[in-house]
């Protein structure tokens, strides 16, 4: 019972971290320079995400022994495109502002390859529990890294967070630096935080550097 728990904490927190997808995977790296340039927009995509990987995860682990591997990719990619019409459709009734900044990137985590790599990496090879504990800690860790580079971007690019002004910047005589609103700023903050990681993690585990990057496991990748 102790090597379970020990099992599924792993799941749940390997992602913010040592597997982060964003920052060590590197996965998601589209939506992630384009939608980033708010706090806001990069909660709400990283919710959305988690949402969809989480539940595709319960899904494959249920039908893992029924999908005839020959067409699993399609039989992933029908089902995960089910749950995002969910995602999209309930953004539109609630939070409008959201689905209209985010646009085409919510229709495109159907083929994320953070989406399609859990399925095929791991929900198709493990139980329903571990399953929900991988992509719920996944999630959770593209949400974070999302959250931290829409929060520098918009509070370095443009002086607001969440919308707001911050008065430290204007009148502290600083002025935001544009260029971090742009698709450029995006590539050099990101660089920066997959550097910083990258840093974390070699000192905080012990792991050889392809051990989690093994793309025959992301399609598309």
């Amino acid at each position: 019972m102790a090597n379970k728990k020990r099992s599924l904490s792993y799941e749940l927190l390997k992602g913010l971290l040592k597997e982060n997808p964003l920052f060590v995977l590197v996965l998601g790296t589209c939506p992630a320079l384009a939608v980033t340039t708010s706090a806001f927009n990069g909660l709400g995509m990283g919710i959305a995400t988690t949402f969809v990987l989480v539940l595709s995860n319960i899904v494959i682990s249920v039908l893992r022994k029924v999908i005839p591997n020959s067409v699993r990719i399609p039989a992933y990619i029908t089902m995960i495109a089910a749950l995002v019409t969910i995602v999209q459709l309930l953004l539109e009734a609630y939070v409008p502002e959201l689905n209209q900044s985010l646009g085409i990137f919510i229709p495109l985590i159907t083929v994320n390859c953070i989406i399609l790599g859990r399925a095929e990496a791991f929900a198709n090879r493990n139980t329903v529990i571990r399953s929900i504990m991988d992509g719920l800690g996944m999630g959770l860790g593209f949400t974070l890294a999302l959250f931290l580079m829409g929060t520098i971007r918009e509070i370095l690019g443009f002086g607001t967070f969440f919308g707001a002004q911050m008065p430290w910047i204007r009148e502290g005589g600083l002025q935001p630096i544009g260029i971090l609103g742009l698709p450029a700023g995006g590539f050099i903050i990101f660089g920066i935080l997959v550097a910083i990681s990258d840093k974390l993690s070699h000192r905080w585990y012990s792991r050889k550097p392809d051990d989690t990057m093994d793309r025959r496991n992301y399609p598309g990748s």
